[in-house]
């Protein structure tokens, strides 16, 4: 019996698809090379795809850039959304769960921070970046004032507003620290550490 060689199957793959994964190479060469080393080239390599698909979905590399910012932060947000809703109902555990979660994985990754590295460095220098990094941190600062009222009704909006400030600050710069060395503190301490700071400012 002569048997006949099946022809593979093409599948073409979706325009959300494509670009999805040329935002997802984009992170990739953020933080393996750096924003110098991210050129249509290199993020090419990385996606296994030619220069025109690239084009075909970005003007070039900074637009790219601009969306792999968009789509890390959001990310981050929904890992934080998770955590949260998975906290159930009491407002005080939202508050913690929020929190915590930066210290716990997806958020906590050492890969992670060497592509935000790649991003802060141009939030001075473009509007575009610095507008995106704006929304995903005014986002971040919004979302836990509202856990903060929830949790301590009687907190003014003034009140909040600081308080967000003072426990983002804290929380980034405990997240950068874990990301860069693990050997002065653990995640653990870093959870301690901030809830200690949340229970001072629900108490006002």
């Amino acid at each position: 019996m002569v048997r006949t060689r099946e022809r593979a199957r093409f599948v073409r793959e979706t325009p959300d698809v494509r670009r999805q994964a040329l935002i997802e190479a984009t992170a990739r060469c953020l933080a393996e090379k750096g924003v110098g080393g991210t050129s249509v080239r290199a993020i090419c390599a990385q996606a296994g795809v030619s220069s025109g698909l690239l084009t075909h979905y970005f003007d070039g590399v900074n637009a790219l850039i601009l969306a792999t910012y968009a789509d890390v932060g959001g990310k981050v947000s929904a890992a934080l959304d998770a955590a949260v809703d998975a906290a159930g109902a009491d407002p005080r555990a939202r508050l913690r769960a929020c929190l915590q979660a930066n210290f716990m994985a997806p958020v906590l990754d050492p890969d992670l921070l060497a592509t935000w590295i790649a991003f802060w460095s141009l939030v001075k220098s473009d509007p575009e970046i610095a507008a995106v990094h704006a929304d995903v941190y005014g986002g971040s600062r919004a979302q836990l004032e509202s856990l903060l009222r929830a949790a301590a009704p009687a907190m003014s909006d003034a009140q909040a507003r600081i308080a967000a400030i003072s426990l983002t600050a804290l929380v980034d710069g405990l997240w950068l620290e874990l990301c860069l060395d693990r050997s002065a503190f653990s995640p653990e301490e870093a959870q301690e550490m901030v809830e200690k700071a949340m229970n001072q400012a629900l108490a006002g």
